[in-house]
């Protein structure tokens, strides 16, 4: 019998897909799903079955009389809250939706919850606060940061990952984090980092600039139609170069600001190193202005279906919506090779505590 997760704030499913795809862990079932964007939600039946709802989690919270009961909650209580690129975040309201995602952990009888997040809640006033409330609810707390690359995804993303475990679940300590599985290439350790070039290299050009009603990989490998200005422009940008490069082979069609700009944002207009994980993925990623997106020798931005590849996404996982839409699922999601690390040592978790049950 499969373990029961539910995951809030559970966008398309990223962390879903870690724990229930069999690729990466299998070993659990969805039993609920929450968020309230309605594409997402869309996504996550498509690939886990019925039981995701797009809701407001505290109004539903406050209407709802029993959860189904679960072995562990998931989820990442929304990060803009703590981002650096937010500039009000503080008294931003989001920081504060770790409280109905710990009801949940309270109201569902969960032996575990896992709680990834940016790297910027580690070190905040609210991670103390989440550990204090999980105490009194009678679980201990872990917390780490941990890079997505360290665990086969073809991306540097580097996460807050809190994991909260009943008192007497002894060995949880021993098993997180999550033994490394991928390595840097200054380490000599096997296997090393996924590249750019492992994940995207075979898929060739796009064709089109519309979802295409064809099977994967095809139907999200779609482009842009470029202004000559702006094919131009990516033209002057090398394999591993920036904004600074486009200034300095064109500066008559540099954007006056970054001109001014004579230091920081040396990702903005950037290009992909084939050799090197992803610089992390966020949801404008077909904006080049964005950050570093370019694709490493086409004179182009990368396309959705590269974009999931670099999140850890499998081409059998099915996204709903429009084209922002599911550019939103995928630059807000969890990296599935991260999630099934995590999952597996969640499931050799509660292996032990049944076997000690026994």
């Amino acid at each position: 019998m499969k373990y029961r997760v539910i995951d809030l704030f559970s966008g398309a499913g990223g962390l879903t897909c870690g724990f229930v795809d069999p690729g990466f862990c299998g070993e659990f079932t969805s039993v609920l799903a929450i968020d309230n964007d309605p594409d997402a939600v869309l996504t996550h039946k498509a690939n886990f079955g019925p039981h995701a709802l797009c809701v407001d989690i505290e109004k539903w919270l406050s209407e709802t009389r029993s959860l189904p009961l679960a072995d562990i909650v998931i989820g990442g209580p929304p990060c803009q809250g703590f981002s650096l690129l937010n500039k009000n975040r503080e008294g931003d309201r989001r920081r504060g939706l770790w409280e109905p995602y710990m009801d949940v952990v309270e109201r569902s009888a969960a032996s575990l919850f896992l709680i990834e997040n940016v790297e910027g809640l580690y070190k905040s006033p609210e991670l103390v606060a989440i550990r204090s409330r999980a105490k009194a609810l009678g679980f201990d707390t872990a917390a780490t940061i941990l890079n997505a690359a360290d665990y086969g995804a073809p991306q540097t993303r580097r996460r807050t990952i809190v994991l909260g475990w009943r008192t007497g679940l002894d060995e949880a300590p021993l098993l997180f984090p999550p033994p490394q599985t991928h390595f840097p290439p200054d380490d000599s350790r096997q296997p090393k980092w996924r590249t750019v070039r492992d994940a995207i290299e075979d898929l060739g050009r796009p064709v089109g600039t519309e979802i295409r009603s064809c099977q994967p990989p095809d139907n999200l490998h779609f482009g842009r139609s470029p202004t000559d200005i702006s094919l131009r422009r990516y033209q002057c940008v090398p394999e591993g170069g920036n904004r600074f490069d486009l200034q300095r082979n064109a500066p008559d069609i540099t954007p006056q600001c970054w001109i001014r700009k004579t230091s920081g944002g040396t990702d903005l207009f950037g290009r992909l190193w084939w050799d090197r994980p992803s610089v992390t993925i966020r949801t404008e990623f077909f904006k080049p202005e964005k950050g570093r997106y370019l694709h490493p020798t086409q004179h182009r931005p990368i396309t959705h279906r590269e974009a999931a590849r670099l999140m850890g996404f499998p081409d059998r996982f099915e996204f709903r919506g429009r084209k922002i839409s599911i550019a939103r699922q995928i630059g807000n999601a969890v990296c599935p090779p991260l999630a099934g690390a995590l999952a597996r040592m969640c499931a050799e978790l509660l292996q032990r505590r049944d076997q000690a049950a026994a």
